[in-house]
């Protein structure tokens, strides 16, 4: 396994963004939208928005936890490529941390 982490910037509200361009398989993820967003972001897959996601305050977090789903099997993950985020404000930005299957 390995840890990474990265911030995506979503420059244009209302167009969803890939979060990080692998194929590698996420075991658990963690979403922070940044403390300096000035509005809503949305995490999800790649038809994200703010009618169909997992909306974020500035400053809140949500965890998946891959691995936990899938109780006595270690390949319980999703590839990376799949995991997208939008925001209501241009340029706001949410930060991401990953364990990613090796």
């Amino acid at each position: 396994m390995r840890l990474d982490a990265g911030i995506t910037n979503v420059s244009s509200a209302g167009t969803s963004v890939q979060v990080y361009d692998t194929t590698a398989r996420v075991k658990w993820v963690q979403f922070k939208a940044l403390a300096a967003n000035s509005d809503l972001t949305y995490v999800g897959v790649s038809d994200v928005s703010a009618s169909q996601g997992y909306e974020l305050s500035a400053g809140n977090t949500v965890e998946l936890n891959f691995s936990e789903l899938g109780k006595g099997s270690d390949s319980a993950s999703v590839p990376a490529n799949v995991l997208y985020v939008d925001a209501a404000t241009d340029d706001d930005k949410i930060s991401w941390l990953m364990i990613l299957d090796a």
